[in-house]
Order: structure tokens, then C-alpha cells, then sequence
């Protein structure tokens, strides 16, 4: 992507190497999922699975309602924020594409009537506090709907390249827009009125909730890309389209199971993650998104 000079968001904090992280080590004893046992392999697992797209990966490990276990926006010594918190061209990349999904949500928004209200972005690495409760490198950037803000350690994105085998600065900022998205649909009540419909029916139909929510993000990924098309170089949407497809729940199940369980998915099939993200892409229309009507 061009970006050039373009400018940098001004919601971003940098808490790596900050005073008051939690400093546990990644592995050793191990992590617990469904009353399991859980050690390096199934973290790999976790990483697989959980990657970039969840609302909130602490659902993997655990039930949770979005209620803040910390307070948000918590600052702790070392922390810095906006330009001073960029210490690499990575961290530049993603503040500027957070700037521009402050811009083009912020136009959106303006032309429903609306007033887009900037999710922030925390940069951390290993572990950190947030406000659904420990984050972990392992689990991938997520969104925390509770203190609407974006989790990232910028390590991940060699997992992506290398492991996934989904490299460029698309890609990148695939990941970024889709949990904007995630942000996006906690404004609009969409992830409230999912909650809430999840509590009431079955595990199987609640995946299928979320599912579409994922897909939605996706979508919304798209229509953000769609209003940046100048910025795009060739072979950019083909960086997305290989993201979304190497995340898909029936592709990720395959590789770790060696068979796919559709009731299972969370996130949607290699082929409906490309779906949506072409249909955001060509639409560029945040109605187009409708996956619960779909």
C-alpha cells in the first residue's frame, strides 16, 4: 500500500516493555481449554484457530460477557501514545491505517447521520492487561469490545507471513480493518444484539451467530479497502484474499484435525471469508454488509 506520507493516528499506545504487564511466560505450564489440559501444541493450535479475527479470542478459552475485568485505558509507567509510541516502520504502517479507518468510518458515519467514535490501538508484546481480561501474543490481535480497543503484538504479523503463508502489507492491514469492523458493530449495537441472542439459543446456533459477525467484519474490511483503492498496488487484494482463505474454519480444521466440523465453525469457510471481503471490496457500501439477512 502507498501511504507515504500520510499521518499517523493519534490513538495508539505503545505499552511494550511498560511497567505493570503481567511478565508471565509464554508456555511452561501451559493453558486450559474445556477443563483440558492444554501445552505447546495446543497453543499452536489457539494460535491457529483464534488467530486474527475474534471479537474477543478469550471466548477460546472460556465463557465471557464482555465485562471489563480491568479498567480500560489503564496507563502504567512507560506507557506513550500516539507518534511517540511508533518505534519501528511496522508501527507506523498500522497507525497510519488506523488513521485512515478513523477518516473513512468518520466519513461513513457522517453521511448516516452518525458520529464515529475512534477505537484506540495497544501495542504490546508476550502479555498485557485488557479490559476482557489477559492478552496474549499467542491469541493474535483482537478486539476487546469492553474497552473498545484493538490488541496487537506486532510479532504476530511473521506468524501471518511465515506460518500462513499470507505475507505483505495488506495482509496487514486486512487484520487491522477487519477488527475495526469488530469496533464498528459494537458502535451500531450489532455485537450487543449478538451477545444477548447467543445467551439464549444453542452452542451450535450460537456459532452460526458468530459466524456472521465475523463475516460482517470481513465485509467490512472490504468497504474500508474499497474507499482506499489509490493506495492499492498490484497484487494487494490478492495479499487479503489469501489472508481470508488461510483463516478459514474449514482450511484451519483440516490442517489441525484432518477434518472439518461445520457445527464448529466460528469464523466462517476459507470461500466465505473471500466472499465477503470481495463483496465490502466491490461494493464499498457498509448495507452490503447485512450477513444476518444473507
Amino acid at each position: 500500500m502507498r501511504f507515504g506520507g500520510r499521518r499517523t493516528s493519534s490513538n495508539v499506545e505503545n505499552r511494550r516493555g511498560a511497567s505493570g504487564g503481567f511478565g508471565f511466560p509464554m508456555g511452561g505450564g501451559g493453558l486450559r481449554l474445556g477443563g483440558g489440559k492444554m501445552g505447546c501444541g495446543g497453543l499452536v493450535v489457539i494460535i491457529v484457530i483464534a488467530l486474527i479475527f475474534g471479537v474477543n479470542p478469550m471466548q477460546l478459552l472460556g465463557p465471557t460477557d464482555g465485562t471489563p475485568t480491568t479498567a480500560p485505558h489503564e496507563r502504567r509507567q512507560g506507557v506513550t501514545t500516539g507518534a511517540a509510541a511508533l518505534d519501528t516502520e511496522t508501527d507506523r504502517f498500522i497507525s497510519q491505517v488506523l488513521a485512515s479507518t478513523e477518516d473513512q468510518w468518520g466519513r461513513l458515519f457522517q453521511q448516516a447521520g452518525q458520529t464515529y467514535q475512534p477505537t484506540r490501538l495497544v501495542l504490546y508484546d508476550r502479555t498485557d492487561r485488557s479490559g476482557c481480561g489477559i492478552a496474549q501474543a499467542a491469541m493474535g490481535p483482537f478486539y476487546c469490545p469492553a474497552g473498545q480497543e484493538i490488541y496487537i503484538d506486532t510479532a504476530f504479523f511473521n506468524e501471518l507471513s511465515q506460518r500462513l503463508g499470507a505475507p505483505g502489507d495488506f495482509a496487514q492491514a486486512y487484520v487491522i480493518a477487519h477488527e475495526v469492523g469488530h469496533h464498528v458493530q459494537t458502535l451500531d449495537g450489532t455485537a450487543d444484539r449478538v451477545r444477548s441472542a447467543q445467551a439464549r439459543v444453542s452452542e451450535a446456533e450460537g456459532n452460526t451467530l458468530q459466524v456472521r459477525m465475523e463475516l460482517q467484519a470481513d465485509c467490512y474490511a472490504g468497504v474500508w479497502a474499497s474507499t482506499e483503492r489509490a493506495a492499492l498496488e498490484p497484487g494487494d487484494i490478492e495479499e487479503g484474499l489469501t489472508a481470508a482463505a488461510a483463516i478459514g474454519d474449514d482450511t484451519l480444521q483440516k490442517a489441525t484435525q484432518g477434518y472439518v466440523v461445520p457445527e464448529s465453525f466460528t469464523h466462517g469457510t476459507s470461500e466465505q471469508r473471500m466472499e465477503w471481503l470481495q463483496r465490502g471490496l466491490r461494493t464499498g457500501d457498509p448495507a452490503a454488509c447485512d450477513t444476518f439477512a444473507a
